[in-house]
């Protein structure tokens, strides 16, 4: 009997920073703990402004150095389509939410939270964007994604 996968899509606003770090850590935590099958993980963004660009080089430098792999990819909007395809639509900040919402209509299926939500905590992920600290969202994005591991694992 073949399982049912996770399908987890992660939003922030341009799709270079927070969501594509957010996608490229779970990877990782998932592939390390031997679920990488069970799990299709990805980003987009809730606004067309970066769509074609790759990762912001200072997300590239700080996954490189937390030993966490990342590969090429493009940014990309998200779709009504993803709404219906994705289990999960975790998004970065409550902009992403508003924006979310005003994209994709009510959230009927509840698929869609807050990231730091997973943590206990009703916060937005710090954007590096316009703090340059990408250490703190890189913490931010870990601290989200071990707890959402461990609320949707049985």
């Amino acid at each position: 009997m073949k399982m049912e996968k996770h399908k987890v899509l992660f939003v922030c606003h341009g799709n270079i920073c927070r969501s594509p770090m957010a996608e490229y850590i779970l990877k990782d935590m998932v592939e390390k703990a031997g679920m990488a099958d069970e799990f299709e993980i990805a980003s987009a963004a809730t606004s067309t402004e970066e769509i074609g660009n790759d990762l912001y080089p200072p997300v590239r430098r700080i996954l490189s150095r937390k030993g966490v792999r990342y590969g090429s990819r493009m940014a990309r909007q998200i779709t009504r389509r993803d709404y219906e395809y994705y289990d999960f639509i975790i998004a970065m900040d409550e902009n992403n939410l508003r924006n979310l919402k005003r994209l994709l209509g009510e959230n009927t299926d509840n698929k869609i939270s807050l990231m730091m939500s997973y943590a206990g905590k009703r916060r937005d992920v710090a954007d590096p964007w316009y703090t340059g600290d990408f250490e703190k969202t890189y913490n931010d994005i870990v601290e989200g994604c071990e707890r959402f591991l461990r609320e949707i694992q049985p």
